[in-house]
């Protein structure tokens, strides 16, 4: 589901999704009330939120959002990466942030990774969820590149589909991955991404 109140944003939305049989865009709203009322009806999986709205701010509505659709994964939508209310929309527990200058390809991929539960955040305002993230890591004692791997394989990606997207070789990926079942006691690869969702790092 799209919330935007520019029908352009929406539409441009819309367009770049309807080429992937994967997608479909349940609905739209151009407020924040509509937008709660919506997303409780449609239950969509996820939701791209423009950070300023007529009737709110992104930050104001995704504990209402999350209310009306448990399972729906929030995006933040924006135009604005250093807007003050930036950080305000983070804090509140959004699962990633996205410029609204993201081609076709980027916006796409981040719909299905937010959609298994993959954190998503452009490079250009990621550091600002960074410690937050840094955070658990250091709980888990996972590594930057083995939680890399591990977001990948809980995508669904084979060993092989995640060495040509990391630029790795398919014996480092498996190494990452044993090294990671060590560090969360997993004793196979469905056990490893549940106690990492388990420790909030998916």
């Amino acid at each position: 589901m799209v919330v935007d109140d520019h029908p352009v944003v929406t539409d441009g939305v819309r367009l770049l999704l309807r080429d992937d049989p994967a997608i479909r865009v349940v609905g739209s709203a151009a407020d924040a009330a509509t937008a709660v009322r919506l997303v409780g009806r449609a239950q969509p999986h996820v939701v791209l939120l423009d950070l300023r709205l007529p009737d709110a701010m992104a930050s104001e509505i995704v504990a209402p959002l999350r209310e009306a659709a448990p399972a729906a994964r929030i995006l933040v939508f924006t135009a604005y990466r250093d807007h003050a209310a930036l950080q305000a929309t983070l804090d509140a527990g959004v699962d990633g942030c996205l410029l609204k200058d993201a081609g076709a390809t980027d916006l796409v991929s981040a719909v299905h990774q937010a959609a298994h539960g993959i954190p998503i955040f452009d490079p250009r305002v990621g550091e600002r969820a960074a410690p937050r993230m840094r955070s658990r890591l250091h709980d888990t004692g996972l590594t930057q590149r083995e939680y890399d791997v591990l977001r990948h394989a809980a995508a669904g990606r084979t060993n092989p589909e995640i060495a040509d997207q990391l630029g790795l070789t398919r014996h480092t990926v498996t190494g990452y991955l044993r090294n990671a079942m060590r560090k969360l006691n997993a004793r196979n690869r469905i056990e490893l991404i549940a106690k990492a969702a388990q420790s909030g790092l998916l």
